[in-house]
């Protein structure tokens, strides 16, 4: 069995230490590093080339989403999580524009959490159901252009799969 390298990138230690536990339960998850703010990820990162990093937005410093978009600029194979107790709008595209496969609220259940590492690991986008609701209802009741606003580097065919894929995950049935 082949283990996940994740990298953990959050400034509160006490979470850090409780996503640790969690993920030495997995027995096929691996934590090589800890990250207490953005610059610390940005340089872990480049060093220890995690599979999955799962990214705090709000850190001091270089927050979440500016070490999110550096790393990837060097690093496009890793793939980023974000596990913050942001849920708005902003907070989730401003996520998603730099390149995160995923975001997830932090009152997520440990089956969740260790679920969507996987997802991000075999290259899905993963969404906690709070996000996945808040994304269906964007794309769903959309003002003038909303979806190409959030996203205007996107073609018709990409904004019709990422409609797709937010009412999926709000209703799997479909």
């Amino acid at each position: 069995m082949e283990l996940t390298r994740v990298l953990i990138a959050d400034d509160h230690p006490h979470f850090r230490d409780g996503l640790r536990a969690l993920l030495l339960s997995a027995s096929d998850v691996e934590v090589v590093g800890e990250a207490r703010d953005g610059e610390e990820a940005v340089k872990l990162a480049a060093r220890l080339q995690p599979d999955v990093i799962l990214m705090d937005l709000n850190m001091p410093g270089v927050g979440g989403i500016e070490a999110t978009r550096r790393i990837l600029h060097t690093s496009p194979h890793i793939s980023i999580l974000v596990i913050s107790m942001y849920e708005d709008d902003d907070s989730v595209f401003a996520a998603l524009k730099a390149g995160a496969r995923g975001y997830l609220l932090k009152g997520a259940l440990k089956a969740e959490i260790l679920r969507a590492i996987r997802s991000v690991m075999s290259g899905e986008a993963i969404f906690g159901p709070a996000i996945a609701r808040r994304l269906m209802q964007y794309f769903a009741n959309p003002g003038p252009a909303a979806a190409k606003d959030a996203f205007p580097e996107l073609t018709e065919r990409e904004h019709e799969i990422l409609k797709l894929i937010a009412c999926h995950e709000t209703n799997p049935e479909i």
